[in-house]
């Protein structure tokens, strides 16, 4: 699945905790109602229909997704019910694993949610702290409103189709909207592994972009990965500045894919000369910077390395099959590119891939 931002695009939605709790006030009546049911409805239809075992059953789903507390109320509940049971159908009946079966299944589930207890992730309480650190992770992302005349637009595939991304986009407006700052990174690794880094360097980034001057980007950037003492972990970025009045823009690369410019007076792509070493890997790294401008119908595009490596292949083999691909977009203009171009042509799909179209209308 592609998860496409534009700029300006705003989604009102339920915060992640607030559906996990949800979910868990849901969870609980409803499965000790079905404890009662089966209960109920046993001595009725008779074992052979409906065995008093399936009691389990809800204590399972209790054991994963509910509290301690509430798991042991569910199972004193079971408790009482198989003894109802008894007592409406005799204990000859019932089968002589019954009670057994109950005693195990409760065991391990209390002991599952004691267990999750002392992590401190009671509950749904795990499920949605990984929701929420993905949907934070996500609004990162988020691309600001801009004003007339110009449109950005971010498309980000995961890989194997993971929750989590190793590749994030960061951005601000600044001096009211009239200068507009985005930095694309590749966090090292892929999916889960990835996933936690990239949410602590996005909101790093993310602090930084704007609060800094743009030339310092880079430095402050890669003096905040080196403290954090990753090891092998480090990261690729581009970042641009642009100017939304004259169209002027800074851009600089962090061991990162080039960027490309599409200039609409010759009808070309032009690969920006900046470079540098990736963040993270030495303290004394220099990055070159190159300037230029976006006039009406030019077009900015960044991407991520997934989109250009193919296996085997030099990575310039991949960039020309990039922009080859956004030069068939440009006479149908550029909304929807940075989503047709992955699909056009993304090649790995056990990469993380993402992609960045800013154009002037």
């Amino acid at each position: 699945m592609i998860k496409v931002r534009t700029s300006g695009q705003q989604r009102v939605t339920l915060s992640a905790r607030a559906r996990t709790r949800l979910r868990e006030r849901l969870t609980f009546p409803v499965l000790a109602i079905a404890i009662v049911v089966i209960a109920v409805a046993a001595p009725v239809v008779g074992t052979r229909w409906l065995s008093p075992s399936l009691v389990n059953g809800p204590i399972l789903i209790g054991g994963v997704v509910l509290r301690r507390r509430q798991v042991l109320a569910l199972i004193a509940l079971a408790l009482l019910a198989l003894v109802y049971d008894s007592t409406q159908l005799g204990w000859s009946d019932l089968s002589t694993g019954e009670l057994p079966l109950l005693l195990v299944t409760a065991v391990a589930m209390a002991s599952f949610a004691r267990r999750r207890e002392n992590l401190g992730l009671p509950g749904l309480q795990g499920e949605g702290m990984l929701l929420e650190l993905r949907e934070r992770l996500a609004r990162q992302g988020s691309l600001p409103s801009l004003p007339k005349g110009w449109r950005a637009e971010f498309a980000l595939e995961t890989a194997n189709h993971h929750g989590f991304s190793g590749d994030f986009l960061v951005s601000c407006a600044r001096d009211g909207g009239r200068r507009l700052e985005l930095a694309l990174v590749d966090v090292s690794g892929k999916g889960f592994d990835a996933g936690t880094r990239s949410l602590m360097l996005s909101g790093a980034l993310g602090g930084l972009l704007g609060a800094v001057p743009a030339e310092h980007f880079l430095p402050a950037a890669n003096d905040y990965l080196l403290r954090q003492d990753w090891g092998d972990g480090f990261a690729t970025a581009v970042h641009i500045a642009v100017d939304l009045e004259s169209g002027d823009y800074l851009v600089e690369s962090a061991g990162h894919p080039p960027a490309a410019h599409y200039m609409s007076g010759t009808g070309r792509w032009a690969l920006a000369q900046a470079s540098g070493m990736a963040l993270g890997m030495f303290a004394q790294a220099n990055w070159s910077s190159q300037r230029g401008r976006l006039r009406r119908g030019d077009a900015l595009l960044m991407y991520t390395d997934g989109v250009v490596e193919i296996p085997g292949r030099d990575l310039g083999h991949g960039i020309d099959r990039l922009l080859g691909g956004a030069n068939a977009l440009v006479l149908h203009g550029f909304q929807g590119a940075a989503e047709r171009l992955i699909n056009a042509v993304g090649t790995d799909t056990k990469d993380d891939r993402a992609v960045v179209m800013l154009w002037r209308q």
